[in-house]
């Protein structure tokens, strides 16, 4: 279907438009029962029953770009072929959401195109990894799937062209980001704590740059995942890995055990410390390859501090969601930030 729009349908359907119809069971040709609507700072999604649905928001960040439908169709076709890698039988198709000249919508039924979704198979919440952690449901058997089928992605992944400066010069950047935003005075965090942890990282990854650039020269570096956390694995009918970082290319160049750190990290914060060490020590076993234990801690460090800057930068919004979350959160992904480090 051709995806220009005509001006006089698009300018007659407004986002709020959208929501109201993707909100409402009658749209949907299954008819669910009911529409479960999920906001994300980049997305909403629209669980129907055993479909889900994801409208990318009209938004522009300095690092993506939805402003328009031509990008937003761009980015559905990229989340869509990417994250079939990981999860083939979760990610169905694209669905074209049309419109017509008074402004009515439908699924892909004639009219104009006025905005894409991302098809999904609707996957149970009880088989979400952080669900089962935080009820004590992960045991050797997950960690065998989940370390078995991360290898097999590993090892068949593209190999980066990254340069190794490039590579090594990004955790320096980024590092510089969550300087500027952590120690922002207005935010309520023990700013005594959070430089003392930005600074100890500082001389990390200084320490450690030399090994940073090696892991490039040795072809570590892989088109990876992007964003390997624990709500983003699911466990039912064998193992789904999905919603992977489709917008940003650079930031999937990733040192495999870097994402494995990331993950650990994650369980680590619901109260699982040992799932990193576990995972990577069989993630290594079946690669093949040493676990670098020297960047271990750093990547790990660099992950969390990244994510309470990521907490925090919620609150720069104009109309932050749960703003009550953002600021405790950051804190304690400063405190595992700290302890990596220790």
């Amino acid at each position: 279907m051709n995806s220009t729009v005509s001006t006089a349908a698009s300018a007659c359907v407004s986002l709020a438009d959208k929501l109201r119809f993707l909100s409402d069971p009658a749209s949907y040709p299954q008819r669910p029962q009911k529409v479960r609507v999920v906001e994300t700072h980049m997305s909403f999604v629209f669980i129907a029953d055993e479909r889900t649905y994801k409208l990318k928001k009209p938004v522009r960040f300095s690092y993506l770009d939805f402003s328009t439908l031509k990008l937003r169709e761009a980015m559905c076709r990229e989340e869509l072929r990417l994250n079939r890698r990981l999860a083939p039988h979760v990610y169905l198709d694209l669905r074209a959401l049309t419109a017509t000249e008074a402004g009515a919508l439908a699924f892909g039924e004639g009219g104009v195109i006025v905005d894409w979704l991302v098809e999904m198979r609707t996957l149970p919440a009880q088989q979400m990894l952080d669900v089962m952690l935080t009820e004590g449901r992960v045991f050797a058997h997950e960690i065998d799937l989940l370390a078995q089928r991360l290898a097999e992605f590993y090892r068949k992944a593209d190999r980066s062209t990254i340069a190794a400066a490039d590579y090594a010069h990004r955790f320096f950047r980024e590092q510089q980001k969550n300087r500027e935003i952590l120690t922002a005075r207005e935010f309520n965090l023990d700013h005594g704590r959070s430089t003392l942890v930005l600074d100890r990282l500082d001389a990390r990854l200084a320490a450690d740059r030399a090994l940073l650039e090696k892991r490039v020269r040795a072809a570590r570096i892989v088109d990876g995942h992007g964003d390997l956390r624990p709500e983003h694995i699911n466990f039912a009918d064998g193992i789904a890995i999905f919603d992977c970082l489709e917008f940003n290319a650079e930031l999937r160049q990733v040192d495999p055990f870097d994402e494995i750190a990331f993950l650990g990290m994650e369980c680590a914060h619901l109260g699982a410390p040992e799932m990193g060490s576990k995972l990577a020590e069989e993630v290594a076993r079946r690669l093949n390859l040493p676990v670098p234990e020297r960047l271990m801690p750093l990547y790990a460090a660099w992950r969390a501090a990244l994510r309470a800057r990521l907490a925090v930068a919620h609150l720069l919004d104009p109309a932050p969601r749960t703003p009550e979350k953002w600021e405790p959160l950051a804190g304690r992904y400063l405190a595992l930030a700290e302890a990596a480090l220790a």
